[in-house]
């Protein structure tokens, strides 16, 4: 019989004295239309190439608001956790909502991991929610829009990543074939030069072959398209700023977490000892996280990723005080299109958006979940004037591709 985790006996959440519950908070003004009550939560994972976790939630006025929350075990049985935290609220009350969730669960670590997927993921869900009654798209929930489309960066595989020549091959096609003019390509892959993944050092050959995959892609693609190049947080900062000053002369876009995410210091020399051009930000949570690394300029390009960091209105946050350090934030992304559309729709809303990741390309079926077309044209993403996140999910393509054993939505 499964738990019901609703009914979980939490101290700090039944004694806090930091609630944030319309209740308490006496939030309780005749709001006329606009009165609407959440009525309950309920997720779906979708077996993509990631498992994406789709946050659905309902109302008494027969609306409902679609989000996603990062990847992660455990993330659906949380947000089942948070619905007694909802369920009575008024949906449009988003900021006090958000933190009103990151308060009952402080006490169960929300303050980071996968708390703050699941959190982000109801966060977006009432973003699509509030535009959907008001009758407005969700970027002008944000504050309006800086454009109409929004620059969209394909991250790209190929079937030797360790190949120079193949990962060139791949740019080119990709640029040429499919219109990007923004790619990236994992760096911290096999070079045959390995002699001790634990200790995260970087031998001379090992940098020499990184290096040739950088020259040789950005040299193919040449003005055509910008590239970037993931480390996924791997290399020790020595061994990281080597890397960089290796690449110094070649065109790259970004290097992206080449050091692990805990220590800030070393982030801020390896960033600062290059002017090869350094992103992180996917790994560090809330605005609270991020902070260190933009006030002292610890990186040259910030990359949230919305439904991990705290949502879009989080994300809003951290654009603002990345923008008081002329910081650009390129937003980590490996969702649906309900999270890269999400993370378009606040691309849409800062001024200083660079790009929106997208990493599915190669998943034949990603844009039939949702039934609108077109979604990514030419390397952008046109900024929908529909309501909420103006997407509609395809619920036969939900339960085509959904995991084995999950249950899809009710119906509204």
């Amino acid at each position: 019989m499964p738990i019901d985790y609703t009914q979980l006996s939490d101290p700090n959440a039944e004694y806090t004295m930091r609630d944030l519950s319309s209740e308490t908070m006496g939030v309780t003004a005749d709001r006329g239309p606009r009165d609407v009550e959440i009525t309950d939560v309920q997720t779906t994972m979708v077996d993509g190439n990631y498992p994406w976790t789709l946050v659905r939630v309902y109302t008494d006025a027969g609306v409902v608001g679609t989000g996603e929350a990062y990847w992660g075990a455990g993330v659906p049985e949380l947000v089942e956790r948070l619905k007694p935290f909802l369920v009575g609220e008024n949906p449009l009350d988003i900021d006090r909502l958000y933190e009103h969730m990151v308060q009952k669960t402080s006490g169960e670590g929300s303050i980071a991991g996968v708390w703050l997927h699941a959190i982000s993921g109801v966060e977006i869900a009432l973003h699509d929610l509030a535009g959907k009654i008001l009758d407005i798209p969700a970027y002008q929930l944000l504050g309006g829009k800086y454009r109409d489309d929004v620059r969209v960066y394909c991250d790209l595989h190929t079937e030797d990543e360790a190949d120079p020549q193949a990962c060139a091959d791949e740019a080119e096609r990709v640029v040429e074939e499919l219109g990007y003019d923004a790619i990236k390509f994992d760096l911290d892959v096999p070079s045959g030069h390995e002699k001790d993944s634990a200790n995260r050092h970087l031998s001379q050959p090992e940098i020499k072959h990184k290096a040739e995959i950088v020259r040789a892609t950005t040299e193919r693609v040449g003005e055509r398209a910008e590239v970037a190049f993931d480390c996924h947080w791997t290399y020790t900062g020595g061994s990281a700023k080597r890397l960089a000053e290796e690449i110094e002369d070649y065109d790259v876009w970004w290097l992206e977490d080449p050091v692990p995410p805990e220590n800030h210091d070393v982030q801020r020399e390896v960033t600062q000892s290059t002017t090869t051009p350094i992103a992180v930000g996917e790994n560090v949570y809330r605005k609270h996280g991020q902070r260190r690394l933009l006030e002292e300029q610890a990186v040259d390009i910030i990359a949230p990723d919305v439904p991990r960091v705290g949502g879009m209105r989080e994300t809003r946050k951290i654009a603002d005080l990345a923008d008081t350090y002329y910081i650009p934030v390129a937003m980590h992304n490996v969702g649906s299109p309900i999270a890269t559309m999400a993370s378009a729709q606040v691309g849409a809303a800062i001024p200083n958006a660079l790009a929106v990741e997208y990493h599915s390309y190669e998943l034949g079926w990603w844009a039939d979940l949702v039934e609108e077309d077109g979604l990514i044209e030419d390397g952008s993403m046109a900024i929908p004037e529909k309501p909420g996140l103006g997407l509609t999910l395809d619920l036969d393509a939900v339960e085509a591709h959904k995991v084995e054993g999950e249950t899809v939505f009710d119906e509204v």
